[in-house]
C-alpha cells in the first residue's frame, strides 16, 4: 500500500530554479523592451535638450567630466543609430522571452540558451571587473556565474538521466 501524501518529485526544486531564472530573464526582457521604445521615443528629437534636461532633473552640474562625456554622447546620436539600437533591443528582447518560455516549460534546448548566452557574457564582465570593482560589478558577475554554473549543473543532470533511462530502456528489450 502506498503513502497517501503528496508525491515525491525529485525534480520540483529544480523546475523552482528553472523558473525563478525564467522570471528573470523575462524581467530582463522586459526592461529591454523598454529601453527599445526609449530609442524610438527620440527618433527626430533633440537629444541633446533631452540629455541636459536629465541632468538637470538629477541635480547633476554639466561642468561634471561625466556629464560632458554624457552630453558629448548624446550629441552624437542620430535618427539611425536610434533606430539600430531599438532593433538590437527588440531581438536581444525576443531572446531573452524565448528563453524564459523555454526555462519555464524546463525545455532542454532553453537550458542550453541559458548556458551559452550567460557563459557569452563572462569574459565581458571580468573584463568591467578589471577596470575597477564596484558591488554592480560584483553582484552581476556573481549573478551570472551562479547561473552559468547551475544551467551547466542542469544540462549534465539531465544528460545523465537520460543516458540511464536509455540503458534501463535497452536492457529491457
Amino acid at each position: 500500500m502506498r503513502p497517501s501524501g503528496p508525491k515525491s518529485d525529485p525534480h520540483r526544486r529544480q523546475r523552482r530554479v528553472l523558473r525563478a531564472v525564467a522570471m528573470f530573464e523575462f524581467f530582463k526582457g522586459i526592461f529591454v523592451v523598454v529601453m527599445g521604445v526609449c530609442a524610438l521615443a527620440l527618433v527626430h528629437k533633440d537629444v541633446w535638450l533631452y540629455a541636459e534636461s536629465l541632468l538637470a532633473l538629477f541635480h547633476i552640474s554639466t561642468d561634471r567630466r561625466s556629464a560632458q562625456l554624457f552630453l558629448d554622447f548624446a550629441d552624437n546620436v542620430t535618427d539611425a543609430r536610434l533606430w539600430a539600437a531599438a532593433r538590437i533591443a527588440f531581438a536581444y528582447a525576443a531572446l531573452r522571452f524565448t528563453e524564459a518560455y523555454g526555462l519555464w516549460k524546463a525545455r532542454t534546448w532553453a537550458e542550453w540558451v541559458a548556458f551559452v548566452s550567460g557563459a557569452v557574457l563572462l569574459p565581458l564582465e571580468v573584463r568591467e571587473l578589471l577596470r575597477g570593482l564596484t558591488w554592480l560589478r560584483c553582484t552581476l558577475f556573481v549573478v551570472n556565474l551562479a547561473v552559468v554554473s547551475y544551467m551547466l549543473y542542469v544540462i549534465l543532470s539531465n544528460r545523465r538521466e537520460r543516458r540511464n533511462a536509455a540503458a534501463m530502456a535497452a536492457g529491457m528489450s
